[in-house]
């Protein structure tokens, strides 16, 4: 990590949002595996490299998340070496509600920096400078936005028009432009005073809330309702789930920052994506001669400006142009550059027709590891799991399968009926029908098993759960 800026005239406490499906980068990305969350950059995150760079700025964070996700953001706070709280939204109520309970867990006073989680900005230390060169607007009361320098007519991106410079080094802000037509943004560029809205926002928890008081009332007194019923488990903050879903979804440029008076705004001029499109992801590797870009195990022969992404097994292309290809275990996207915007289309036509893929990856995070359904059929299905250390399953029953584990890597401690037995390294056991089982890791090491399961449902919902280390509900895995 880059060596920690000046320390900023004073304390900031980053936000960063989680929520969002992230199905523009499917099949890599799903609704329950979204953009944040997948490793993109040399084995990283977007989220656990926003975390790296805020740490700059503070150590100590808070996340806005869905219930779903929220280990996914408690193992990228572990792996970013940073702390705090995780406000779990019960249901996605877009970044004005997000924000107004960010808010409502700070103290009034406290200036939140509030940033999305799906962005990639290489300079940590220029992001960690223009933030504090935000502090004074923001300190007196101004909401603070960030501006980024476009680079050529984006359609994809929202514009913020800057106006005439003010006394604390910011810019007045004349007006937003929703996503234009081509024609637009090209005369947006040529006046030289637009700038994309990156979606970041600096200012203190007490001015967020009084212009949300001001400007959608109904937002805010839902999220105090909701707040005000909240409960806490460990770093997990829960609002009132029916209060939290009765408020109104809306994104805060509309419902505060294209009407609010005291908007400034700060350009930042470093590199920056939002990673929305897999023209982007291309974009983050260097081309070789032909335009090409290769991640994992493509191949490209006579092809130009070609995108393979192969992870996991030999992708090849051959005499293609203008192509994206992504390959995953379970799914594969042959997309024309030209045409990165309907992913999203083809994720809904999946969805509809109940594709699974649209939705799950084949290997599945849990709170203690992660699953990979190799094979399933009729009356069987093969899972490689993985635990953590230290990390141990639910203790719980099935009533319609059975399940053979055996042990390739690591130790594993096995809890079946009233017995405990230690495994090591190719040992087996079987769990019968309506046996009361659990696995644990006790080792230093990550604990690899074969399951097999065999019977006449082999659903996630087939579990009577009757304790569980994370605090889920029965019918969860």
């Amino acid at each position: 990590m880059n060596d920690k800026p000046n320390t900023p005239s004073a304390h900031i406490t980053p936000v960063i949002l989680c929520g969002g499906s992230g199905t523009r980068l499917w099949p890599l990305s799903r609704k329950s595996f979204p953009k944040q969350f997948v490793p993109l950059i040399d084995g990283k995150s977007l989220l656990q490299l926003t975390l790296e760079r805020v740490a700059l700025l503070s150590t100590e964070v808070m996340c806005v998340a869905s219930e779903e996700h929220r280990f996914l953001v408690a193992q990228a706070l572990q792996a970013a070496a940073v702390h705090g709280t995780v406000v779990l939204e019960p249901v996605a109520r877009n970044t004005a509600a997000a924000m107004a309970i960010a808010a409502l867990a700070a103290t009034p006073d406290a200036l939140l920096l509030f940033c999305p989680s799906d962005h990639h900005i290489p300079d940590a230390n220029a992001f960690a400078q223009t933030v504090q060169s935000a502090c004074p607007a923001a300190l007196t009361g101004a909401i603070v936005t960030f501006g980024i320098q476009p680079s050529f007519p984006s359609t994809a991106y929202g514009y913020i028009r800057q106006g005439a410079q003010r006394p604390d080094g910011c810019f007045a802000v004349e007006g937003f432009t929703e996503k234009p037509a081509l024609d637009k943004a090209q005369a947006l560029l040529l006046t030289g005073s637009a700038l994309w809205n990156g979606g970041i926002f600096l200012c203190s928890a007490a001015t967020l809330l009084a212009a949300l008081e001001q400007h959608a009332p109904d937002i805010v007194q839902a999220c105090r309702l909701a707040m005000a019923s909240a409960s806490r488990d460990r770093e997990f903050l829960r609002p009132q789930a029916q209060a939290f879903a009765a408020c109104r979804s809306e994104s805060i440029d509309y419902a505060v920052m294209e009407h609010h008076s005291n908007v400034a705004v700060l350009p930042f001029n470093s590199a920056w994506s939002d990673v929305g499109s897999w023209n982007a992801v291309a974009e983050l590797s260097a081309p070789d001669a032909q335009g090409n870009r290769i991640h994992g195990q493509g191949l490209a022969i006579e092809a130009r400006h070609t995108f393979v992404h192969a992870p996991h097994r030999p992708v090849v292309a051959l005499g293609t142009q203008d192509l994206l290809i992504i390959d995953t275990p379970d799914a594969l996207l042959v997309a024309h550059t030209s045409q990165v915007e309907q992913v999203k289309h083809v994720v809904a036509r999946l969805d509809a027709d109940q594709v699974a893929q649209s939705v799950q990856h084949r290997k599945v995070a849990r709170p203690w590891g992660t699953y990979d359904s190799v094979d399933v059929g009729e009356r069987h299905q093969v899972k490689r799991i993985s635990v953590r250390p230290g990390a141990k399953l639910s203790l719980q029953m099935h009533h319609h399968r059975a399940e053979h584990w055996i042990v390739v890597k690591g130790t594993a401690l096995v809890t079946r009926g009233d017995e405990q037995v230690l495994l090591s390294e190719n040992q087996s056991t079987y769990i019968p029908l309506g046996v009361t089982h659990r696995l644990e890791n006790p080792g230093k090491t990550d604990l690899e098993i074969i399951e097999v399961q065999s019977g006449s449902y082999l659903g996630e919902d087939d579990i009577v759960r009757f304790e569980d280390t994370y605090g889920r509900d029965t019918g969860k895995a």
